[in-house]
């Protein structure tokens, strides 16, 4: 489908069709690109051992630093493309990927310059033990170069989308995970390499999707590609995508401190088993939510171009579509860790201990989890709109300003429960918060629709 008449569908097409067009593609590709850790851990758990999860659990909070610098220009960029071709302003939209390109190239080379100087003691500060250090830091030194290449993927994969292209940035993510699937068994279990192995794997595999992703954009056919003098940085170019990036790199910023408070005070009172189980859930919501984002990566590039095309009627609808199949995906999510955790569990390790502890922090983290997809949906809702302020408040209210307190409070009462207790908690309060400003937000919106344009 040509360029122009994807972005005419944007402004006329069925919103129920076109949010199938848009999120189907994204949830693929997002969930197909989050593989990538999960085929790590599951390999892991079994070629190498508990105490390797545990040494992967570790590696969370260090990558979402380096997840954190590439949503900010990713998701920045992504939205105000969106915004400008709903304004019909394509100049703009060849800026905005031009400035982003440079700044992601800019920001990986710091945060992999940090890491690889200070690499164990950042460890030990999100949690590390003398068991679990050497493979923890083994993953992280081999996945280093990765970080960056994953970046321009991810970034760039939702520029792609924004652009008119949700297909082929959904075929961007098969091509590295489908390659991930294959490397990363043989690195383990036929050439031995260990953790180092699976992180060996993951580089190459983000490195064919990188390069994909790339000649998409250097491609002059397209009507969005890198164009000679716009990679000059400009402050009016790249304040509006740092404004609305600041709120999704607010999370995993957030999420680094969180995931070093969790990390620690769950070695306090269970030791590298409930560590271990920490990963697993981790990685099992995580899927999850994934599943989630990629519903709202669909839903964006719809909100942002009809927001500037002033068409309110159809973002509306596009919100309270996703809302409804988000909420229904953590629902079933929920419900699976209730009813049935040792399905989850199973697929990471064999090791009774673990499965004790993974299925209890399951059932306990996981009772209010059902709320969790709607909360999202209306936190990108905002960012869709451009409305950064309420995006980095959203962003903020359920891991700092509630699950923190909580992870700092309930574990003095009722130990390691109380750390698994601290998240449907916050998940509970922060989606109360949600409503109230979704409700604000929406009658902004009604104001705007009944004014004269």
């Amino acid at each position: 489908m040509h360029n122009n008449e994807s972005l005419n569908r944007l402004d006329k097409a069925p919103i129920g069709r076109l949010l199938w067009e848009y999120s189907v593609p994204a949830v693929v590709g997002i969930v197909v690109m989050s593989i990538y850790n999960v085929i790590d851990r599951i390999f892991i758990g079994h070629g190498v051992g508990p105490d390797a999860i545990a040494g992967l659990a570790i590696t969370f909070p260090v990558m979402n630093v380096s997840a954190a610098f590439g949503v900010l220009i990713g998701a920045g960029a992504s939205t105000r493309t969106s915004i400008v071709l709903g304004q019909r302003n394509t100049d703009m939209a060849r800026e905005i990927l031009g400035n982003s390109i440079v700044m992601t190239l800019l920001f990986g080379t710091f945060y992999i310059a940090i890491f690889a100087l200070f690499m164990d003691p950042i460890l030990r500060l999100f949690g590390a033990s003398d068991q679990s250090l050497p493979y923890a830091h083994d993953f992280m030194m081999y996945i280093l170069p990765g970080l960056l290449i994953n970046n321009i993927t991810y970034s760039f994969n939702n520029v792609m989308r924004a652009t008119g292209y949700p297909n082929k940035a959904m075929y961007t993510m098969f091509i590295g995970a489908g390659l991930n699937v294959i490397l990363a068994p043989i690195a383990i279990f036929v050439l031995h390499w260990g953790i180092k192995g699976a992180a060996i794997a993951t580089d190459i595999s983000m490195g064919v999707s990188a390069l994909f992703v790339m000649l998409h954009f250097a491609n002059p056919k397209h009507e969005i590609h890198f164009t000679p003098g716009t990679y000059r940085l400009r402050w009016s170019v790249l304040r509006p995508i740092i404004a609305i990036g600041a709120a999704p790199c607010i999370v995993n910023t957030a999420g680094c401190v969180i995931n070093a408070v969790i990390n620690n005070t769950v070695y306090r009172y269970g030791g590298d088993s409930a560590v271990a189980a920490i990963g697993i859930f981790t990685t099992f919501t995580q899927l999850l939510v994934t599943f989630v984002i990629g519903v709202c990566m669909g839903m964006q590039p719809i909100v942002g171009y009809n927001y500037g095309a002033r068409r309110y009627d159809r973002l509306k609808r596009a919100f309270w579509l996703s809302a409804a199949v988000c909420s229904a995906v953590c629902l079933l999510g929920a419900l699976l860790c209730q009813l049935a955790p040792s399905v989850v569990t199973r697929l990471f390790t064999d090791d009774a201990a673990l499965l004790a502890a993974s299925n209890n922090a399951l059932r306990l983290t996981t009772w209010m989890f059902w709320v969790v997809g709607f909360q999202i949906v209306i936190t990108n809702f905002f960012q869709s709109l451009g409305e950064a302020s309420k995006s980095i408040f959203m962003s903020l209210i359920r891991q700092v300003i509630f699950l923190l307190p909580l992870l700092f409070t309930l574990p003095r009462y009722w130990g390691l429960n109380g750390v698994w207790l601290s998240f449907p908690l916050s998940d509970l309060a922060a989606t109360i918060v949600s409503v109230i400003l979704l409700i604000i937000v929406m009658r902004k919106i009604t104001r705007l629709q009944a004014a004269p344009h």
